[in-house]
């Protein structure tokens, strides 16, 4: 049961009393439902979301900054990828060329976009159009040893909600393709001269 101050209760009479704490009760449940609410606003931020494998979205904050690359393309998507500043300072000693490899720490995204045909340029040219997924990459070689030292997530994002999701793939996914370019410490893109 709730209290109410000694000073409040003499002024008070009991039937403003049980009033005044109802009242004081729905506004507890209220409070309540606001903060639950809130944590459910925050859980559908980017970067609270963790993947099956536990990477955390969080780890690539500001990825969005990040230097390019390269970028690809599919019959389905436009791909821009991304490094952190270690990734990158390591592509530019020349890993993984030297035979050398990324050092713990590094990452990288993929960033997905569905293709459109521009209706501005004056000539024929794809430019992306809905942004679909990050794949992300991330060198832990105490976290991921069966892996080569790389842990993968996928992150998909719906438009139509303006929401990022974790895919619920495990991150041997990621590592199976990867294997191919094993002699690249797993990673199929170069950074190209510029």
């Amino acid at each position: 049961m709730m209290r109410l101050s000694r000073a409040l209760k003499t002024r008070l009479s009991s039937n403003e009393i049980r009033t005044a704490m109802k009242r004081k009760s729905k506004l507890s449940i209220t409070a309540v439902l606001a903060v639950l609410s809130g944590t459910a606003v925050c859980a559908e931020d980017k970067y609270s979301l963790k993947s099956p494998d536990g990477i955390a979205f969080s780890h690539f904050k500001g990825y969005e900054d990040w230097a390019v690359v390269s970028s690809a393309r599919t019959d389905e998507v436009l791909k821009v990828i991304v490094a952190n500043p270690t990734m990158i300072e390591a592509y530019k000693a020349g890993v993984p060329n030297n035979g050398q490899p990324f050092p713990d720490g590094s990452k990288i995204a993929k960033l997905q976009w569905k293709p459109k045909k521009s209706t501005e340029a004056p000539f024929v040219v794809d430019v992306p159009d809905v942004f679909t997924q990050a794949f992300v990459i991330e060198k832990d070689s105490k976290s991921f040893p069966k892996s080569g030292g790389w842990g993968y997530a996928l992150f998909n994002y719906e438009a139509a909600s303006d929401k990022f999701t974790a895919d619920p793939s495990p991150s041997d996914c990621g590592h199976a393709c990867h294997v191919t370019v094993k002699a690249k410490d797993y990673i199929f893109h170069p950074y190209q001269k510029r």
